[in-house]
């Protein structure tokens, strides 16, 4: 059985229980605590830098799956027998015991799910939300669709299960020169980066049909995917990418903040000054105008951005400057 691969952060490792099982390219990174017989698939990342992740006994999380923090505001704390699906994200929240998160679910940062919460598949919790126990939620954002008993938790869960045990990715290979690149990263083809910009743990780059590029003190963090299939995929300057985004031959403007869990079409354009909201989908070609908030499915402006909003693009910027010197020094790079 594979084995996670494990650093610590600013000398804090983490402290993992006996694992039950887990797939390849599985990472486990700093202030992080497993507790007994996880199962985690295959491209899982759980990554506590400045914050605390604690997660109980019995805990399955599905290929590609992620659980992190939010520096300086939120730890995470995933209690016992809690189930996730492949490519859920679980942000800088508390979940409490005996919940299952369906495939493609998005936590957001300040939530609370209390015992026994349902998630069903591609539900997104938004930020600060407090989910009642033994309630299943769907849609973004979730709401409450009625009791949740235990036969659908078991069946939910032995689904979840199955396909974490099963579910294989590509093994990781390569690095984008002269930036740091998490060792769990994929990188096939072409991808040119600017200084001081960085690929996080997880991700897939695949430039088979095109060249990838990346702009300056840019992040693409864990878990993404991003395609140059049939053309370039271009990335500017100061950009963020969030966690489990895909996105294929696209252009995407500095200073633009793609939230997680994003899926950015093939030929779309997000101009300068724009924030995707999570769990956002684009249609292919649509053009994303500058000076807005964009979200739902399909994407549309929701808001016009703000000094708040821009705010948090520039903290962003430096948390993960700081991040990735500091995974960069603990990988020996």
């Amino acid at each position: 059985m594979p084995q996670p691969f494990t650093l610590p952060f600013n000398g804090i490792s983490p402290q993992i229980g006996q694992v039950a099982a887990a797939g390849e390219r599985v990472a486990v990174l700093g202030r992080a605590a497993i507790g007994a017989r996880a199962v985690l698939g295959a491209g899982v990342t759980i990554r506590a830098d400045g914050e605390d992740v604690v997660i109980g006994d019995d805990f399955i999380l599905g290929a590609r799956g992620l659980v992190h923090i939010s520096g300086g505001q939120y730890s995470t704390h995933v209690g016992d027998r809690v189930v996730a699906g492949r490519n859920a994200v679980i942000h800088a929240c508390t979940v409490g015991n005996d919940c299952v998160i369906g495939d493609h679910c998005i936590i957001l940062d300040g939530s609370v799910l209390r015992e026994g919460v349902v998630l069903m598949a591609g539900a997104v919790v938004f930020p600060r939300s407090e989910l009642q126990a033994n309630t299943v939620y769907a849609g973004s954002p979730a709401r409450p669709q009625g009791p949740a008993d235990s036969a659908l938790r078991e069946r939910m869960g032995q689904d979840i299960l199955a396909a974490a045990q099963a579910d294989r990715i590509p093994h990781a290979v390569g690095t984008v020169p002269g930036i740091f690149t998490g060792r769990t990263a994929r990188i096939d083809g072409r991808v040119d980066a600017a200084e001081r910009s960085s690929v996080f743990f997880g991700c897939d780059l695949i430039a088979t049909g095109g060249v990838i590029r990346i702009g300056a003190r840019t992040n693409v963090q864990d878990n993404s995917i991003l395609r140059a299939e049939g053309r370039d995929l271009v990335i500017g300057a100061e950009t963020t990418i969030g966690h489990n985004v895909q996105m294929t031959d696209c252009t995407i403007a500095n200073h633009v903040l793609v939230g997680m869990g994003a899926r950015i079409a093939p030929g779309t354009e997000v101009q300068t000054d724009v924030l995707v909201a999570a769990g956002t989908v684009t249609e292919p070609g649509q053009v994303l105008t500058s000076g807005m908030l964009w979200g739902g499915h399909p994407a549309r402006p929701i808001a016009e951005m703000n000094d708040a909003r821009r705010a948090v693009f520039t903290s962003t910027i430096t948390h993960y400057c700081d991040y990735a010197e500091a995974f960069r020094k603990a990988q020996g790079d």
